[in-house]
């Protein structure tokens, strides 16, 4: 019985995601193409260069450092929450967990893969 539930309610939901979708497609305002009509619009700036803009690969890998790293945030939480259930063998855990995360930081510190600038643009590299 409750499969059935469930097979009824994903039918009603994918039904009333093609209805809305067949609805805005029907109803929608169509715009005749126009040289300008394809153009990105932008506070009234007028917009330069291509909207393709090359990133490098050290804001994905910081990006993803980041998330890596904010995650601890979320179980340092669970544990702040559960600390006096969890007693010294929780501590001693996440106590461990940091310590690993510290060095981890630590050793992506040493390596450079947080330093934005390429080795010659940083002040302690430069020789006077």
């Amino acid at each position: 019985m409750q499969l059935g539930q469930l097979a009824l309610y994903a039918a009603l939901v994918f039904g009333l995601c093609a209805l809305m979708l067949g609805l805005s497609w029907v109803l929608g305002q169509r715009t005749a193409a126009s040289r300008f009509g394809r153009e990105p619009y932008e506070s009234g700036i007028v917009s330069t260069g291509g909207a393709r803009l090359r990133l490098s690969a050290k804001f994905y890998l910081v990006a993803m450092l980041f998330v890596i790293f904010d995650l601890e945030a979320v179980y340092v939480l669970a544990w702040g929450v559960a600390a006096r259930e969890a007693g010294w063998a929780g501590y001693i855990e996440i106590m461990v967990f940091l310590g690993i995360l510290v060095a981890a930081l630590v050793y992506l510190w040493r390596c450079g893969a947080l330093d934005w600038a390429p080795r010659s643009q940083h002040p302690a590299d430069r020789r006077y």
